[in-house]
């Protein structure tokens, strides 16, 4: 799933920007204003959601590229008709698992599995763009929710973006937020979504045998800048989640 990259702010204000834009989403879901609906101005909404006119501005420009809102010259902001859609599990949205996890009502806690530097395989390499011998940190995870299984992740980072090697604090919390604290956060992916089974190895190691197939999430996740940051392989439990999306 292709994304095009977008003109946002420095890292230390895009979550703001980003905050700014999921608020003013859920106050046209939420505040059920209709397509053709015209959205409060700057200097109403900013205070509002105690942000800079700025961070509105660039939180705005997010929706209009989502095709939620359309801006008319002179006149104002309006709701789309892309805004009643409502998408569950949007495949065209990058987020991290325990933000997805936690969206959809889970209280997720996170077993660091195994943290390891080593050449990259094949297809990491390619979507990193590393050579073949250049070092990535392979982390493995498993997502639940007390003891239910829910997502079982296997990501790859260019050693030389992360100095040390995280440890298991850091692991449990967000992976996505680390990188940020190194100036790479992961902003965009392509995507490739299959069903699989498990590799057997890795389902009697883990204690995830008996819920086969897993919907398997390849990603190659990008900054800002373009520069693949993060090669992700996220096998979802098939019988608990699914992806949808819109069509317009």
């Amino acid at each position: 799933m292709p994304m095009t990259a977008l003109e946002r702010p420095a890292f230390h204000t895009s979550s703001a920007v980003e905050r700014a834009s999921r608020a003013v989403a859920a106050m046209i879901g939420d505040g059920g204003l209709r397509p053709g609906a015209r959205l409060p101005s700057e200097a109403d909404l900013g205070p509002r959601l105690g942000v800079s006119r700025a961070t509105l501005r660039e939180a705005m420009k997010l929706l209009e590229q989502d095709g939620l809102i359309q801006t008319r010259h002179g006149s104002g902001r309006y709701v789309t008709a892309a805004a009643a859609l409502k998408v569950e599990r949007p495949i065209t949205t990058y987020e991290s698992i325990s933000q997805m996890l936690r969206r959809q009502g889970w209280l997720p806690e996170v077993d660091v599995l195994s943290v390891e530097v080593g050449a990259p395989e094949a297809e990491t390499a390619t979507a990193l763009q590393l050579e073949p011998d250049h070092p990535v940190v392979r982390i493995e995870r498993l997502y639940r929710h007390a003891d239910k299984p829910l997502v079982f992740c296997i990501d790859a980072v260019p050693a030389d973006l992360l100095p040390e090697l995280p440890d298991h604090a850091d692991l449990s919390a967000s992976l996505n937020d680390l990188l940020e604290r190194h100036g790479c956060r992961p902003r965009m992916s392509t995507a490739n979504v299959s069903a699989v089974i498990l590799p057997k190895p890795l389902a009697q190691r883990y204690r995830v045998t008996g819920l086969d197939p897993w919907l398997l999430v390849t990603e190659t996740c990008l900054a800002d800048d373009g520069r693949p940051v993060m090669h992700a392989r996220d096998h979802h439990r098939g019988d608990i989640f699914s992806f949808n999306f819109s069509r317009r």
